[in-house]
């Protein structure tokens, strides 16, 4: 009881623990995840023997990373990381709550695969009023959360560029210009209200994953019901959604923390990183409403079965490998504008150097 009430004031005093602290948290929580499956691998070898599992497990973790450079995950991730820092918060956290989340139901659907539900195939075959259902909750929650955050942090892009151009003009830059203010930051202010925490895009990424519309998902599921018909350990087969899992929370954690210090570095430095902060909260706002007008798209098509040729596209579009670009794009500008800074201190000053006689 006492360990239990330890932990449960550790908990709650969690935000005012030292940034690596949390981190190291984070991370420990991931490694953990990656131990379970091991685990759960292992279990299923020796009751089994089968080596077929060993292959499947693989393939599940490479799904899982492929699958975290989806655009709609890191579109999520960055802008609600843009919004915590703005608050000046260090959300190291975002990443992996809302990774989480995601593959939460994925591990449940595995879980119901595994032990043979047949639910579990009503949600999987296209057209079922489960997969309907499930399928417009998930795009319909995407869309308008990321069309929310679009909005948002283009209003901080507006605010950032307007002082950005204030200070090329000899103007003075203040902490406070780099927050989202102004109509679409106070119309947004109620329903961004619950999204106060990182622990609470643990929903969003829940609600995200009820979809069963990537290919990722899907074909895990089917692999884990195919391999349970070839007479795979059931403990091995629990270790596919769980190395799904530990594989995205990796790669999306990750992702959250690199946004986090990306965005950081403008806040703390606001003279000096007015305009990389103006740049990369623009990208971060264009993507965001560009993937919701997509998914939104899309959700209008499915939910009043329209036809015509504009939400048709839409729905067809696959974002799975645009997120590539996503991440070359920000990690582009944010070398460069390391690189413009290094050049930019190294290089001295007008009057800074005196002559000796």
């Amino acid at each position: 009881m006492t360990t239990l009430t330890a932990f449960a004031a550790l908990y709650r005093q969690r935000g005012n623990l030292p940034l690596r602290t949390r981190l190291f948290i984070t991370f420990g929580a991931v490694v953990a995840l990656h131990a379970a499956a091991v685990v759960l691998l292992l279990a299923g070898l020796v009751t089994s023997g089968a080596p077929l599992a060993l292959g499947l497990v693989l393939t599940a973790y490479a799904a899982g990373i492929k699958h975290s450079y989806d655009w709609d995950h890191l579109a999520a991730i960055d802008n609600s990381t843009r919004k915590f820092v703005a608050q000046r918060k260090d959300p190291v956290s975002v990443g992996f709550a809302f990774s989480l989340g995601h593959s939460s139901v994925v591990i449940l659907a595995g879980i119901l695969a595994v032990g043979g539900a047949a639910i579990v195939g009503e949600f999987m075959s296209d057209g079922t009023a489960g997969n309907l259902v499930l399928g417009l909750i998930g795009s319909g929650v995407s869309g308008t959360f990321l069309l929310a955050m679009g909005l948002f942090n283009g209003s901080a892009f507006l605010r950032a560029s307007k002082a950005y151009r204030s200070a090329q003009g000899g103007g003075e830059v203040r902490d406070e210009d780099l927050e989202a203010r102004g109509f679409v930051a106070r119309l947004l202010a109620k329903p961004l209200s619950r999204v106060q925490r990182p622990r609470n895009i643990y929903v969003i990424g829940f609600l995200f994953g009820l979809g069963f519309d990537t290919a990722t998902t899907i074909g895990l599921l089917v692999m884990a019901t195919s391999a349970s018909l070839a007479g795979v350990s059931p403990l091995a087969l629990l270790a596919l959604p769980l190395a799904f899992t530990a594989a995205m929370t990796l790669c999306d954690t990750a992702n959250g923390v690199v946004m986090m210090r990306m965005y950081g570095s403008a806040i703390h430095s606001p003279q000096r990183r007015l305009g990389f902060n103006a740049l990369i909260t623009g990208i971060s706002a264009v993507s965001a409403l560009f993937i919701s007008f997509i998914t939104l798209g899309g959700f209008f098509n499915a939910a009043f079965g329209l036809e015509d040729p504009v939400t048709t596209w839409l729905d067809g579009i696959d974002l799975g490998e645009a997120g590539l670009l996503l991440v070359a794009c920000l990690l582009t500008v944010w070398g460069a504008a390391a690189v413009h800074g290094r050049l930019t201190t190294s290089r001295p000053r007008r009057g800074s150097t005196s002559s000796t006689r």
